[in-house]
């Protein structure tokens, strides 16, 4: 960058009552992919009388605009998908139990017995299967397909929900000491780091938020969004699975994709995208010379956002940045604070930072 902004010192953010309450209101509340509604609607209540302009579009996203002192700023969109995986009942078997399929990435292993909450009114529900006392020795040997599974509402079940209802996780956020455990932190904490960033949006850019929908079903929002805003730069900000346990063998793990207690995750490439080196040394820059520990997202499959950001008009410069966290699109994930504030941090240092000048380096 020929000219370096000084970075503000009053931005401190912090994991305090006031925000826990917040982050808990989105990772509690229902936002399966195609019913983003009840995110969407938190997102408007935090940023009424904050965003200079705010509106939903056609498909669901809800884009706000923070704008910059100066009449030419760089334009900078910040995607970060309200969506998470789930259910979706798709046929009533009577009795309150219903047929559902899942929506988006979910290990199907994982969920028998699971508590769920379905529909806009969180009907509770359990995803159910024969018990084990009635299964075979080879029934027992095999995963249960999704089409074996149902999720029971019990008596009266089906005067209280219906096929096309969506169904997620009823798990909700606790805090064990320096863990966040919750559902749904993909991306739930994307989501609220977006929502610090506007209220406290650097003079230097105008800020191009954008909460999009139906991220985890094929990055559909955030395509019709980065159109509409049409952005000079893009960046993505998301939660990464870690892989960080040992191996069951003993050795090393060396094929680490992202590991907690390391602070934000920089991508360089995933399943969607190859990331902007100017960006990417961008964000580097910023995390050394304001002394935020960070690691790059080693390349892997999957993707974010940015995936499809890049690849609208002319093409736009993208990076993504990721929260690392343990189980992801299961009935808990899990994500350290300081690893989620020091995220925050990175993103709202390197913004205060960025220049007109950052996009004529040599890539």
């Amino acid at each position: 960058m020929a000219k370096t902004l000084e970075t503000p010192k009053t931005f401190k953010p912090k994991m305090g009552k006031k925000e826990l309450e917040l982050l808990s209101k989105l990772t509690d509340a229902m936002g399966v992919s195609g019913d983003e509604q009840e995110i969407r609607q938190i997102v408007i209540d935090e940023l009424e009388g904050i965003a200079d302009d705010m509106h939903v579009d056609h498909l669901g996203n809800l884009l706000v605009i923070k704008l910059g002192k100066d009449e030419k700023c760089p334009r900078v969109m910040i995607a970060a998908h309200m969506d998470e995986v789930g259910f979706m009942l798709i046929k009533d078997d009577g009795k309150g139990i219903f047929e559902f399929r899942v929506v988006g990435g979910i290990d199907p292993r994982q969920l028998v017995g699971k508590q769920v909450i379905v529909g806009r009114d969180h009907v509770p529900g359990i995803i159910g299967a024969k018990a084990i006392h009635l299964t075979t020795p080879e029934e027992r040997k095999q995963t249960l397909p999704v089409s074996q599974l149902r999720i029971d509402l019990g008596p009266g079940g089906s005067s209280k929900a219906k096929p096309g209802d969506r169904a997620t996780f009823a798990t909700k956020l606790q805090v064990m000491g320096p863990t966040l455990c919750a559902k749904a932190l993909d991306n739930r904490l994307g989501v609220y780091n977006l929502i610090q960033l506007v209220k406290n949006a650097p003079e230097n850019i105008d800020l191009l938020a954008a909460f999009t929908v139906q991220e985890e079903v094929g990055l559909r929002g955030a395509k019709v969004a980065a159109f509409t805003f049409n952005p000079d730069i893009g960046i993505a900000i998301d939660s990464t699975p870690a892989f960080d346990l040992p191996h069951y063998d003993g050795e090393e793990n060396t094929l680490y994709r992202t590991h907690l207690d390391g602070g934000p995750a920089i991508y360089v490439m995933d399943g969607a995208t190859i990331a902007d080196r100017r960006l990417v040394d961008w964000l580097v820059e910023t995390a050394k010379a304001e002394n935020i520990p960070w690691q790059f997202r080693q390349p892997a499959p999957g993707g974010t956002d940015a995936g499809a950001i890049h690849r609208v008009r002319e093409g736009v410069p993208s990076v993504s940045v990721s929260v690392p966290g343990r189980y992801a699109h299961s009935a808990a994930g899990m994500a350290r604070v300081d690893d989620e504030l020091n995220t925050l941090r990175l993103l709202h240092a390197a913004l205060a930072r960025l220049d007109e000048d950052i996009l004529l380096r040599q890539e």
